[in-house]
Parts: structure tokens; sequence; C-alpha cells
């Protein structure tokens, strides 16, 4: 049996060992694997969002020239976030399959991918539901003044005054938690919520309410409705032209006062200054941010004075099950290719 040539990126999250091994288990083809890291995350990745390169890719780490004669006559390539080009797909006239794992492969042109009848896999899901309970762990921060114990504590100060009735937490089986965004995430978290027996508004567009969420009760409305009635609005919408920046001041202030807001997804879909204003004027009673415009955050940032924030370098998605859940998904659809069955997850 010939060896498949195959050429895999990683970095020192998604580990190349990792997909190698995942790889070497799959029963009846054999790959001539080659692999590199790249020293994402301890180096930051070029973000798109805020500055626009390589035809507006986004979320990329490398430069199409390196990838490309790394690639060389290989012909599967798999990465996390090395960037695919037309330049340098150009570069590589064996390949046959693109592996990217994650959900939404933004670090590659998937229209010259297409034009070049080369298929693309992706990994959605994958992180699901790392997000997901990482998103109870944000709500529960501030809903339970976790992160303003902490903080006291650390500092020297014993705040009893947190048990006091007028300034102590509230329990979410009292509240009405509002999810913006019901894909893999946003349907991963509203199972986990309704343990916890808040009502759960959900706003989506485009997805309808599974059977069971719509006989646990859980309701789904319009953005508008959801803003207006919850005391926890979490965001886990994915960023389009529609999405991008359509939380803004209008949208802030029609929350509730006091209300709390977070977001474990991307920060394109957020104006914050606006966020600041409400944050900074206690409109907002407080804010659990993961993701944001630009990152790594500049040190002078303004949230990062509030007291009424808890900010975390966007590692929701980062576990241990995400790492060989996504080489797994990506073995699987490589053996599909290559047995002649369609992939489950190509774009």
């Amino acid at each position: 049996m010939s060896r498949i040539g195959t050429a895999i990126i990683g970095d020192r999250f998604m580990k190349p060992e990792a997909f190698a091994k995942a790889l070497e288990a799959v029963e009846g083809l054999s790959f001539d694997l080659r692999l590199l890291e790249q020293p994402w995350p301890d180096e930051p990745m070029h973000h798109g969002y805020a500055d626009p390169a390589l035809d507006g890719l986004k979320e990329f780490m490398g430069a199409p020239d390196e990838v490309a004669a790394f690639i060389g006559d290989a012909k599967v390539f798999v990465t996390h976030l090395a960037p695919v080009t037309e330049t340098m797909l150009a570069r590589c006239p064996n390949l046959e399959l693109i592996a990217v794992s994650r959900g939404g492969p933004v670090n590659v042109d998937r229209a010259a991918v297409k034009r070049r009848g080369i298929r693309l896999v992706s990994t959605p899901g994958r992180n699901a539901d790392a997000v997901a309970e990482f998103a109870i762990g944000a709500i529960l921060a501030e809903t339970r003044l976790i992160r303003a114990g902490h903080e006291a504590l650390r500092g020297g100060t014993w705040r009893g005054d947190l048990y006091r009735a007028d300034r102590t937490g509230r329990e979410l089986r009292e509240m009405t938690v509002g999810v913006i965004g019901y894909g893999h995430i946003g349907s991963r978290l509203v199972r986990l919520l309704r343990v916890f027996g808040p009502r759960i508004l959900v706003a989506d567009p485009y997805v309808q309410l599974s059977r069971e969420d719509q006989e646990a009760g859980v309701e789904q409305v319009g953005l508008e409705r959801l803003l207006e009635e919850s005391d926890v609005v979490t965001l886990h919408a994915r960023v389009t032209p529609e999405t991008t920046g359509f939380l803004g001041a209008e949208q802030f202030a029609r929350m509730k006062p006091g209300a709390l807001f977070v977001n474990t997804a991307r920060g394109p879909m957020v104006d914050y200054d606006a966020l600041y204003r409400a944050l900074a004027s206690r409109h907002l009673g407080g804010a659990m941010l993961e993701t944001f415009a630009v990152e790594p955050v500049p040190p002078d940032w303004p949230l990062l004075q509030l007291d009424n924030v808890t900010l975390t370098p966007h590692i929701a998605g980062a576990s241990v099950r995400t790492i060989t859940l996504a080489a797994e998904m990506i073995a699987e659809d490589i053996r599909r290719h290559f047995a002649g069955e369609p992939p489950v997850h190509q774009i």
C-alpha cells in the first residue's frame, strides 16, 4: 500500500503529534507524515478582524510561502491556524484534502479551495462542551460574586458585606438567562442551564429549538425581548456581516439595570466602547469577557480598569478533550475521503 503524503502544521494547543496519533490509528491507510509546530498560543496569532490581511483571512499564524514550502507534494494538509490562500494553493498541486481543526475555518480562502476542487473539512462542535461548561462558570463567577470576593480577599479585604441582603448574589433558579445563538455551543449551554432551573430565553432567527428544550419550557424570542427580560445575557453567535457590532449602545441600553453580560464567543460582535460606558455607569451590573475586539488586549484598555468585569484570555474552548476530539474527527474524515465515502464534516 502506498503511503499518503500528509503535512501537519499544529501548534502548542493542537499539537501536531495529536493529529499524527489519530491518523496512525486509522485502519487500512498508511501515512507519510511531516510535522511542524507553530508557537501559538505562547505567541499571538494574526487577527484579521482588527488588521485585515491575506485577502480577509481571520485568526491565522504563519506566512503562506512558508506553509506552501512545507506542504510540498503532500496530498493532505492538516492544520489549526496556518493560512490557506490562493497563491499558496498554486504551489501545492497535489493537494486533494485540507483539514482544519476549527469549527469555522476562518484561516482558509474557501473560494480558492473550491475553485481548485480541493476537499475542505473542519471540526464543528469540537469545543462546544468546553465552551458551554466555561460559560456556566463565567455566569456563576458574576451571579454568586466569586470574582468580587476573590479580588477583595487577594487585596487583603474581607468583604463581609457581600453577605448583606442588599449586596449578595442571586441563584440562577430565580433569574432569566438569555442565550444569543443556538448552535453547537448555545444548545449545549441551554441543556446545562436547565439543571439550574432558570427561565431560559433563546434568540436565533436561523435555528429552531429542539423538542426537548421546548418541552422543558425554553422560549425562543426575538433579540430585543431577550435583552429586555434577561438578568444574564450570554453570547454564542458566530461572526458574520450581520452580527459584526450588533451589540452596541442601543442593545446595552435595552438590558435591565444591573443585568450581566457574558461573551465567550467573539469580540467583533460587540461595541466595546459602548459596553464600557454601560458598565462604568453601572447600568449593567457586570460582565464576563473571554474574547475581545483586539487580542492580546492592550494593557491600557479601559475595560481592564473596571471593578465589575471578569476577564480571561480567550481560553473557553481550551480543554484536553477538545484536542483529542478534533484530531479524531479529522482522522475519520480523512479515512472516509480515501475510502470513497463522503466526509462527515465537509465545508
